[in-house]
């Protein structure tokens, strides 16, 4: 009978043990800040919470009506500038599936 706990016990610290260095627990969420530069320009940054960057990832700006105003790509040091679109808009940072991080322009740092 001790045996067979034992064995259990052995088997459950081993799952345990690959849960805990699974892809899903080290899985990182994407993260945005977008600050006006001035009156008429705005700068993004997107990157993952583990403080990774995000060079090449999408980031449009989007109207209400689901137009891309602005269609946009993070550059070498995961940021973006652009011209303040008229009317409402947000921003949408796309690494893809699972991957998404929006920014409505009323939520952007002055």
């Amino acid at each position: 009978m001790k045996q067979g706990l034992r064995y259990w016990g052995v088997r459950a610290g081993v799952v345990l043990g690959l849960a805990a260095v699974s892809p899903v627990t080290l899985a990182h969420n994407p993260v945005a800040q977008c600050e006006y530069v001035n009156d008429h320009t705005i700068r993004c940054q997107g990157g993952y919470s583990d403080g990774s960057l995000a060079p090449g990832v999408t980031m449009d700006v989007i109207s209400y009506e689901e137009e891309i105003l602005i269609p946009g790509e993070l550059d070498a040091d995961s940021k973006i500038v652009f011209e303040k679109p008229d009317g409402e808009f947000y921003i949408l940072f796309d690494a893809g599936p699972g991957h998404v991080f929006e920014i409505d322009y009323t939520g952007i740092a002055p």
